[in-house]
């Protein structure tokens, strides 16, 4: 029985199999690019929103600290080496489910954004998504007394959606445009 177990053990080590499971250490975006600056997204939704487009920048910005393998991360332009811009272009909330008198109890919010990665120093989009769409739900209570507003949490919650899904695409290289040499 030890026999067969160390010839697996063996065998496994052997093969190559260990090499699926190396650490991802660099990022998709090109080597050059260390610093990426973060400017304030802008709304160009209907209807004004308290500070969506804060939580939006703020959320990549948690995100790209947190993921992004050593990149460095300020707001501003200057002395980026890549820009991620963004813009809220729709935001929305829908009643989905009606209580028994006929009012919403369940919303559904509804985002949807823009987001573009530039390489500053070689002036070219390395990532351009005119349409991200993110949805999130909430309840208001029957009880007025416990009444909570869950809006905010909503957008708090779609914002983070948002920065993984952002994140992910820079971190992981999807749709990340290669610069040809």
């Amino acid at each position: 029985m030890y026999r067969i177990l160390i010839a697996f053990v063996v065998f496994i080590f052997a093969s190559g199999f260990t090499e699926c499971y190396k650490p991802v250490t660099e990022t998709g975006l090109p080597k050059n690019i260390k610093k990426v600056a973060v400017p304030a997204f802008q709304f160009e939704a209907r209807g004004a929103r308290y500070r969506v487009e804060s939580r939006f920048t703020e959320a990549v910005t948690k995100e790209i600290i947190k993921r992004g393998r050593g990149l460095q991360v300020q707001g501003t332009r200057d002395g980026a080496d890549a820009a991620v811009e963004g813009t809220i272009r729709d935001f929305s909330f829908t009643g989905v489910l009606l209580d028994r008198e006929g009012r919403a109890r369940v919303y559904e919010v509804t985002i949807v954004a823009a987001v573009t990665i530039r390489d500053l120093k070689n002036n070219t989009i390395l990532y351009d998504n005119q349409n991200f769409v993110f949805r999130d739900s909430f309840e208001f209570s029957e009880d007025p007394r416990s009444f909570f507003n869950e809006e905010d949490p909503a957008v708090e919650r779609i914002s983070r959606a948002f920065a993984e899904s952002v994140v992910s695409t820079i971190v992981n290289g999807f749709g990340v445009k290669e610069e040809k040499k």
